[in-house]
This record gives C-alpha cells, structure tokens and sequence, in this order.
C-alpha cells in the first residue's frame, strides 16, 4: 500500500504526459469502480440499496462494467509499458483480473440473506463517479490553488466518504428516527397536504429556506458550545479544499445535521418529488462550495452560497472565525450578522491553528471524547504574514 500510495503522489515533475502516470492512475481508478461493482452484483443484499438491485440486472449496466474493465485494462497496460515505476499498471491490472475471475459483467448473486442490513457500497461508488467526473475536471481548468488531485490528506477524506457511504443505512435511519417520532404522534393535518399540493419547484425552494434556517442555527451551536465544536473541528481540519474534503465529517456531527434537517421537510407534508430533488441538490451543492476553484460570481455571490463565499468559512484569517453559517443563502448571515465577502479576495489558508488536530480517521473518531486535546480557532498574528499557500 505504501508503495502505491507514493506512486500516486507522486513529484509533479513525474506526472507529465507520456510518463505512464496519467495512464496507471486512469487505470487504478477504473479498477477500483470495477471491482466494486463486481462486488455489488455478487453480494446485492450485503452491499447494495434494494431499491437499486433490479436495475443491476440490466443490460445496459453491464455492457458499461465490461466497457470499464477493457478501458482500464488498456490503460494499465500503457502504463507498464511507459513507467519505470510499475505499481500503478500492476495494481490496476491485478484488480481487473480479480474482477473478471469474479464474473465480470456475467456476474451473479452468490449469496443471499434475509436480514435487511446492507453496506451501501454502491452508494459510495455512484457517488464517486458522478461528483468525480463533475468536480475532477472543474477544479483542473478551474483551480484556485496549484494542487494535485492526489494532494494532501485525499486518502483520509475518501475514507471519510467511503466510510459515510457504507454506513449510509444507519445512518439515514438515526437520522429520520426524530422526524418519525413525530409523525406517529400527530395526526394528518389539513395543512401538510396543502404544502404537498404546491408546485414542486415551490415546494423546492421553501424546503431549501427552510433547512438552511434550520442549518445555519445547529451550525452556529456547533461553533459557539465548546462540546459540539469538538465534534464540528474535524470538518475544519481539512488542511485544503475541494470537492472532496466535504465528505470530512465527524458521524455525530452527520447524524445531528441531518436530523435537524429533515425535520421540517417531512414534518410540514412535502412531496417525494421535492424531496427526493433537494437531496440530490444538496449532495452537488456540498461538493460545490468546498471545491477548490476561482470563480468570482459577483452579484451572484449576494443572493446563493458559491465556493468563494463558503472558504471564507474555513479560511485561517482572523476576520473568518465565525462567519458564513449558511449553506444555500448569504441573506440568512446578513440578518443575523454573520456575513463576510471582501471583494475578490480568498482565504490565505485553511485547517484548525493550535494545536493541530490528531491525523488520521480513528484518532479523529474519538477525538471529540476527549482522547485527544480539544483545538481553539486561532488566527495567526498578524493575517497579513501567512504565508500564501499552506497546502
């Protein structure tokens, strides 16, 4: 693993084209998603949602699992063949052969279960796919910072994303427990078909206003109470932005967040439709706003959370401690105080200052329990004399 590891971080100056490393990463990342795959089709009642099983079965899924295995097994190849170092085209042509002895894309249930627990494995990989292909792309063309893909701290954030992935069915049930509560001991009121019966792009909206009301005020409690920043410190510890250090969250802090936030879309009567439309936009907008970019949106930035405005959350600077708690609409941060956007201006740095917080995802597990010492936002002194990258 470490060998690998180093061959994906490998020097800038041993990634350029023709050096066989743009190939063996393609390849060790279209392995990966073949193998997970695999894995899906073999064991669907361990690793996949049962709504998604039928739709394994198709066709059209298959054909696109054996496209990625040719695909990746072309691309190890060119690697080997170009690279001094072989780990990548090794690794990535040893995963496409334990795939395809595994079945491939004739792959077939092997082992069924009558419990209703799974691993959302197939979770974590549709999720990787779509945001990787959007973001990846985005942050080459459009990058704030010079860095790499492979950049610091990436393994412990996929981590984090792997882990909230698999543990998505729990997840979403200790997050849904409050709302269901509630709905068992009320009746059906007049007024939650009424909110059900509006347009759906209506019902979107308020949904929207409404959890990042319900957001910004749990967000705020997790920066004000010394116990709940604890827990909310690991999310501000990634030392670099983009769309994957979103995922870096502490499982207290998802469960909490959550529950607050679907509190008011199930209560109040909305729709599946608006429902179902909201979590599919709140995961890109996520994703969105920590992305490493360098977009100014103007005008723009008054009215919606962009990335520019969400890093001043997390930058260092003294004057971004405490500001910035929404996550859809600056205008909830103008009422209540909290707003800060100097114009076309970024944070010089991000993380957690003094002391560090502990690396890794077990120490950062039980960090908020007090293993580990509890670290203060500080701003160095002054913010002027930072240095102008700290990845």
């Amino acid at each position: 693993m470490t060998l690998l590891r180093d061959d994906l971080e490998s020097a800038t100056d041993q990634r350029y084209f023709g050096s066989g490393w743009i190939s063996g990463a393609w390849a060790f990342v279209l392995s990966v998603l073949a193998l997970g795959t695999v894995l899906c089709l073999r064991y669907p009642d361990s690793l996949s949602a049962p709504e998604a099983r039928d739709l394994y079965r198709s066709l059209p899924i298959r054909l696109t699992l054996q496209l990625v295995m040719i695909v990746g097994f072309l691309f190890a190849a060119a690697s080997l063949s170009l690279r001094k170092k072989k780990v990548l085209g090794t690794t990535a042509m040893g995963l496409i052969l334990l795939a395809a002895a595994l079945g491939g894309p004739r792959a077939e249930s092997r082992f069924s279960s009558s419990s209703d627990l799974y691993f959302g494995l197939d979770f974590f990989l549709l999720n990787l796919i779509f945001l990787g292909l959007v973001f990846v792309p985005i942050e080459r063309v459009l990058g704030k910072r010079e860095q790499p893909i492979f950049r610091a701290d990436w393994r412990e954030d996929l981590l984090y994303f792997l882990i909230g992935s698999l543990l998505v069915q729990g997840l979403t049930y200790l997050s849904l427990a409050p709302s269901k509560a509630i709905l068992t001991r009320t009746s059906e009121a007049p007024f939650r078909s009424f909110v059900a019966s509006q347009p759906a792009i209506l019902q979107l909206f308020e949904i929207m206003l409404l959890t990042d009301l319900v957001q910004y005020a749990v967000h705020r409690a997790f920066h004000h109470f010394s116990w709940l920043w604890r827990f909310h410190a690991i999310h501000h510890s990634a030392p670099v932005m983009d769309w994957l250090a979103s995922s870096r969250m502490h499982l207290m802090e998802v469960v909490c967040l959550r529950a607050f936030t679907v509190m008011p879309m199930y209560v109040l009567g909305f729709s599946q439709t608006a429902l179902y439309g909201y979590i599919v936009i709140v995961y890109f907008w996520s994703a969105m706003v920590h992305s490493n970019v360098r977009l100014n949106l103007g005008s723009i930035e008054s009215w919606v959370v962009t990335p520019r405005y969400h890093h001043w959350h997390h930058g260092l600077e003294r004057e971004a401690i405490d500001v910035n708690f929404a996550v859809h609409f600056p205008m909830i941060d103008r009422i209540f105080r909290t707003y800060y956007l100097p114009a076309d201006k970024w944070p010089a740095g991000y993380g957690v200052l003094k002391p560090e917080i502990p690396k890794g995802y077990g120490k950062q597990l039980l960090f908020p329990l007090g293993v580990f010492r509890t670290p203060k936002r500080e701003s160095p002194e002054p913010a002027a004399e930072m240095p102008a990258n700290m990845d």
